[in-house]
C-alpha cells in the first residue's frame, strides 16, 4: 500500500533551516551530507533539499511505496510524467512525477533493513 509520509521543502541553507525548524518546534535532524537534513519521526517526515533534486520552490510530497519498480509504470499507466528518474540516495530509491494537472510528487522505496 502506498503512504503519503514524507514532505520535503527546497532548501538554500539546510544548516540554517535546520536550525529554525529545531528551534521553532523542537524537531531533531539526522544531516544527510551538508546539503540534506531529515526530521524522520512518525506519522510524517519532513526533510530539507539543498541538494538540486527538487524542482521548483514549493513542497514535494512523498509517497512510500513497497515496490518503486512497481510503482514508476503504475504512475505512468495513470497519466502521470516522469519528471526525475529513479535514482539512488541515502533512504533508497526514487523518482519524481507531476500528475494530470501539474502537481509535482515523489515515490520512494526504502532501503532494505
Amino acid at each position: 500500500m502506498a503512504v503519503l509520509d514524507y514532505i520535503e521543502l527546497p532548501a538554500r541553507s539546510v544548516a540554517r533551516q535546520t536550525d529554525f525548524y529545531s528551534k521553532a518546534f523542537g524537531w531533531e535532524f539526522t544531516p544527510y551530507g551538508d546539503a540534506y537534513a531529515a526530521h524522520e519521526r512518525a506519522p510524517c517526515q519532513f526533510a530539507l533539499n539543498g541538494t538540486g533534486h527538487h524542482q521548483g520552490d514549493a513542497a514535494l510530497p512523498v509517497v512510500r511505496v513497497e515496490d518503486i519498480q512497481a510503482a514508476y509504470p503504475a504512475v505512468k499507466a495513470a497519466g502521470g510524467t516522469i519528471t526525475l528518474e529513479i535514482f539512488d540516495f541515502p533512504g533508497g530509491k526514487r523518482f519524481h512525477f507531476t500528475d494530470p494537472e501539474g502537481q509535482q510528487l515523489g515515490v520512494y522505496e526504502p532501503a532494505a533493513g
